[in-house]
């Protein structure tokens, strides 16, 4: 008699966040306002699923409606996460991801929409704005303030500090106590 081992759980090479969106006119949308995935699955003509690398930033427009108008809209911008990374569940999204802006209601999706809008005629791509204008848009818009507008010299500012954050995984540094000559023996 053999007995079968299984095998022993590989990790993940490219740990994805994976967003389910559908296209159903009229009906059901879940679509990408800004974002860079890396993965694309087409399942059918109206729905697909996207991947998107840890620390990628991407917006989700959520809508639905029925024969008597629309019963929700919704806008979340978030963040991909990484293993061992701690994150919110939303539906759609798998594993989940960090929030950094969630509203709920036609008007506030809609001046969301248009800081997006905004940002792009400053010839900026939105998934490259820095994470704390977004939870500040979310907290002056939870507390009914108007928020600021994003400008290029913010941006400029985001860039260098991120260029030189350690940890950042996308520029290749690791955090300093990760470094061997870092630790104090």
């Amino acid at each position: 008699m053999s007995i079968r081992h299984p095998e022993a759980p590989r990790p993940d090479p490219a740990p994805l966040t994976l967003v389910d969106l559908i296209w159903q006119e009229k009906r059901v949308e879940h679509w990408l306002r800004f974002g860079r995935f890396c993965h694309e699955h087409r399942i059918d003509s109206q729905r697909r699923t996207l991947g998107f690398l840890p620390g990628n930033v991407f917006a989700l427009v959520r809508w639905a409606g029925n024969d008597f108008g629309t019963v929700v809209s919704r806008i979340d911008i978030l963040r991909a996460v990484g293993p061992g990374d701690p994150f919110q569940t939303l539906p759609c999204v798998r594993p989940g991801a960090e929030i950094l802006l969630r509203v709920s209601g036609w008007p506030k999706v809609e001046r969301v929409l248009q800081a997006v809008d905004a940002i792009e005629a400053l010839g900026i791509d939105p998934s490259l704005v820095s994470p704390e204008h977004w939870r500040h848009v979310h907290n002056r818009m939870t507390a009914g303030e108007p928020f600021r507008t994003y400008t290029k010299a913010q941006h400029v500012a985001w860039l260098k500090r991120r260029a030189v954050m350690p940890g950042d995984p996308k520029n290749g540094h690791e955090a300093p106590e990760a470094r061997p000559e870092a630790r104090r023996t």
